[in-house]
């Protein structure tokens, strides 16, 4: 849009209630519609995308997991490309507002950031996320095999627990997350989580004995990670259902129930456990697949709020404080509800039997 500055855009693109929105948010790209995609046909090759949930950081600073403080934002992220606009060869140039948009060119220039709204992304990196892995060990071997298996979950950046179970699998087996079942009478779930522990400031021990003060810096800025004996609180359980489609014509919108049930916890440092069914199922005459969130207490993190609307009484945007403005030292933290996501397990139905004669 020539012309058009920050301010013009306001929350265009982005979804309203979502958990710290993405940047420039395509519905039909979440996990939750892909998995909501189904064939009648479940012939080799020809059935749904079932895949495991994982989370990561963003950034080419070679400072992985880096979600376990809230700190450091410009050297921790990729908010510093922002910077790059006020150099004399990344600068836009200036032009006259018009109504009407112009095509992008795809060649390759110094302005190649201009072209994807870089001053606009650069307020929606976070310190997060964490990929977390069951697995049997530590070796590549073990931990390759835990993701191939889906034994996987996601954190937004915190180093949560999560285990997420269907109890009465074939032959009485507990199926872990990331499985495949089929059943015929109602799953019964377990799910249990613990929150991240709280992190105490500056580097233990161990890391300052064997670094310098200015390696140490060097890697972490100085805030390693550092945890104390205080584990946040969960405060409560969020379950997703979603039954796949069974046609190419069935509407997406209706498969995905966000959240299907909440479960409250006692909002501890103890963690929170809980087990439940679904009645439902039996009399959907439909494959299933659910999985978990489990939300620790809020608590302030970087870009939790990357555009900073002000809203009037409809709830309509009408003017922005974007992470991008903030000065170099301002990590831009808001409050946020951290949360860990499990992969899904998959509950089909038996195949119907072939009728009689």
């Amino acid at each position: 849009m020539p012309g058009a500055v920050l301010a013009d855009w306001q929350d265009s693109g982005q979804c309203r209630d979502c958990f710290q929105p993405s940047f420039n948010y395509r519905p039909r790209s979440s996990a939750q519609y892909i998995l909501a995609l189904g064939r009648t046909s479940r012939d080799e090759g020809s059935g749904r995308f079932r895949f495991g949930f994982i989370a990561a950081s963003d950034n080419h600073s070679a400072r992985p997991g880096t979600g376990y403080k809230e700190v450091s934002r410009r050297e921790f992220t990729e908010a510093r490309f922002a910077e790059f606009l006020n150099t004399p060869i990344g600068r836009k140039k200036k032009r006259e507002p018009v109504a009407h948009a112009e095509p992008a060119t795809r060649e390759f220039s110094t302005a190649i950031f201009t072209i994807f709204e870089t001053e606009r992304a650069a307020s929606f990196f976070l310190n997060g996320g964490l990929a977390a892995v069951h697995s049997q060990g530590r070796s590549r071997e073990a931990i390759w095999e835990a993701m191939k298996n889906r034994e996987v979950y996601g954190t937004s950046g915190p180093r949560m627990l999560l285990w997420f179970d269907l109890l009465n699998g074939p032959d009485g087996r507990p199926v872990p997350m990331g499985g495949e079942v089929t059943l015929d009478e109602a799953p019964i779930f377990q799910v249990r989580a613990m929150g991240s522990y709280e992190q105490k400031p500056g580097c233990p021990a161990d890391a300052v004995d064997a670094m310098s003060t200015d390696r140490l810096q060097r890697l972490c800025r100085g805030e390693c990670y550092n945890p104390s004996d205080q584990r946040r609180a969960i405060t409560r359980i969020e379950v997703v259902r979603v039954t796949p489609q069974l046609s190419d014509s069935e509407e997406i919108g209706g498969l995905v129930e966000d959240p299907w049930r909440v479960i409250p916890c006692r909002g501890d440092g103890n963690g929170c456990r809980a087990a439940f069914t679904d009645p439902e199922y039996t009399t959907l005459a439909r494959d299933a697949l659910y999985y978990v969130r489990a939300i620790e207490s809020p608590s302030l993190a970087v870009a939790a709020d990357p555009i900073g609307c002000t809203r009037d009484t409809a709830g309509r945007c009408i003017e922005i404080s974007p992470c991008s403005e903030k000065p170099y030292e301002d990590d831009c933290l808001a409050e946020t509800e951290e949360r860990a996501w499990s992969s899904p397990i998959f509950v089909d139905r038996p195949n119907p039997a072939p009728p009689a004669g």
